[in-house]
């Protein structure tokens, strides 16, 4: 077998640039150079999925279309807009970054990298997407796609320190002075499209003359894939009435949803009673006793390595006064204002089962 010739970094783009013409996505942030705009789509294209961000992108920039909109908005109308994406710390770093600029840079975003990359939740990577695409600088803009993308070509296997930093320098090095931005993109395009995690197209894919990985076979195995554990747990969920209206409460800023509303809720021993938990839960974290009452609808959902079967049951107030203790705050509703209430996509599924339950 012939020795296969080490790629070097200078030769991705001649190649990319090329495929990134003829095969880009019509995707709406492509339709602005606005770093606002820009900025806001690559902190919601973190950890999501392109199809699952284009509503939420274009419901957010309508309700908030500049620094000022969004710096001026109170965080719990920030969050009801991003509301079903996750990841909600996402939301209130770009609310507080904004908020600062306002302070710092009278609603500008910044095209200085030092003074960009400062600001909170704002990382090498947000730093250097925003800045490539919308100011045309030099800057390498690494997601998982791109490293991946890279980890192929030069076969770097392993998720080591110095594996990272040999990626790192490759992706630097690779970027090209004439349409960093569009290099960006179409790398992050490229390990969407062609360069998947499982079931790479390497038939099809334009870096393939350069990829080692390619050249032994060994693509789909590298990056060496993470094992990751999924670990099944119970909880269940209490809908409190009291006259007509419902119990929600906000949690702390910090943390899962944080900043988000929400219904009683409690994780269960393995051979918890739901009921018994239930009652616990909102004597000793909202100051009231209650009665359980019949069980409304079940629904499963994950949160990182972790699925949740959850059962939903109806509650009503015997006694007490509503004190939340680790709470922001608690409110009784009218069931027909939930929509207005940001509420982690779980329970914005449990508030369409009150809503019918309601109704029927």
């Amino acid at each position: 077998m012939s020795r296969i010739r080490s790629p070097e970094p200078q030769d991705i783009a001649p190649r990319l640039l090329p495929w990134f013409s003829c095969n880009r996505r019509d995707l709406p942030w492509r339709h602005t150079r606005d770093p606002y705009r820009i900025w806001v789509a690559e902190v919601m294209l973190q950890q999501t999925q392109v199809e699952r961000v284009i509503p939420f992108y274009q419901r957010f920039v309508k309700g908030f279309p500049t620094v000022a909109d969004l710096a001026a908005a109170p965080l719990d109308e920030v969050l009801r807009h991003w509301a079903g994406l996750g990841y909600y710390a996402r939301a209130r770093s770009l609310h507080a970054a904004c908020r600062a600029l306002i302070g710092r840079n009278g609603g500008t975003v910044p095209g200085d990298y030092s003074e960009f990359v400062a600001l909170p939740g704002v990382g090498a990577y947000t730093a250097g997407a925003v800045l490539s695409i919308a100011f045309g600088q030099r800057h390498p803009a690494l997601d998982a796609n791109a490293r991946r993308v890279f980890a192929r070509v030069f076969h770097r296997r392993g998720e080591s320190l110095a594996a990272r930093r040999r990626i790192e320098r490759a992706g630097k090095a690779a970027v090209p002075v004439k349409r960093p931005g569009e290099y960006n993109q179409a790398l992050m395009e490229l390990g969407s499209l062609v360069c998947a995690p499982r079931e790479p197209k390497c038939d099809v894919c334009c870096l393939a003359d350069l990829c080692r990985a390619c050249h032994l076979g060994v693509a789909d195995s590298v990056p060496r894939p993470r094992r990751t554990r999924t670990r099944r747990s119970r909880a269940a969920m209490a809908i409190v009435r009291r006259r007509r209206r419902i119990l929600i409460a906000q949690r702390p800023p910090e943390g899962v949803w944080g900043g988000l509303w929400e219904f009683p809720n409690v994780e269960l021993a393995d051979n918890g009673d739901p009921s018994a938990a239930l009652r616990c839960v909102l004597r000793q974290e909202f100051g009231l006793d209650v009665e359980i009452g019949p069980e409304l609808g079940r629904l499963t959902y994950g949160i990182m390595n972790r699925r949740i079967d959850l059962t939903v049951y109806g509650a009503s107030v015997l006694g007490g006064r509503t004190r939340p203790r680790w709470h922001e705050a608690a409110r009784w509703i009218c069931p027909d204002h939930l929509n207005g209430y940001a509420l982690p996509a779980p329970h914005a599924r449990v508030a369409k089962l009150v809503s019918r339950t309601r109704s029927g």
